[in-house]
């Protein structure tokens, strides 16, 4: 789990330049939290944490409760992963920008410029189908970016510089994993 922090340019060794994305994560105050959500930590002996994360492992063998895990120990530079996230929201867009559709013609008498046109036919079926593209809200949805390069772990300031889009806005919370390729993992 990381907060993202931003995008920015890295230039590698041999000159090549990419975008950037900069993560880190911070704990929370006690009074942040809730008494449940502070019991449940104090059970189990666990600082306080804003977001708890359940992680697949194939086995739990080097593992101790409450073990604070450093990004360096589970990744190094030049690893493949893959971040999921919540994407910007856009709100209610309508159908060109949300799906694409092209724009009806502007001039000679024309009534349908921005307008979405047929939406299915008339008394048979006599109804809309499921997922039409129609306007709706756009953004604001859980997506993974898949196969993603680790380029620098700084242990220090405990920030990892991704190169890629990482989905959402400063400050959005990511979830990184291994990434998953065909035939190997």
């Amino acid at each position: 789990m990381a907060t993202k922090l931003g995008m920015m340019s890295y230039f590698e060794e041999n000159g090549c330049s990419g975008d950037c994305g900069g993560i880190g994560y911070r704990r929370v105050r006690d009074r942040n939290l809730t008494k449940p959500e502070l019991g449940h930590l104090e059970k189990s002996g666990i600082i306080p944490l804003r977001h708890l994360q359940k992680f697949r492992l194939a086995s739990v063998d080097g593992f101790l409760t409450n073990q604070r895990l450093q990004f360096a120990e589970l990744f190094k530079e030049g690893d493949l992963v893959d971040v999921s996230g919540i994407t910007i929201g856009k709100g209610f867009q309508g159908g060109i920008r949300r799906h694409n559709f092209k724009r009806g013609p502007m001039t000679h008498g024309s009534k349908s410029h921005r307008a979405l046109g047929s939406i299915g036919a008339g008394t048979t079926p006599g109804h809309v189908y499921k997922d039409t593209k129609m306007p709706g809200r756009m953004g604001g949805t859980k997506t993974k970016i898949r196969m993603l390069r680790v380029v620098k772990i700084d242990n220090e300031l405990n920030v990892v510089m991704i190169k890629g889009a990482l989905p959402g806005k400063p400050g959005n919370l990511l979830r990184i994993t291994p990434a998953k390729i065909v035939g190997i993992t």
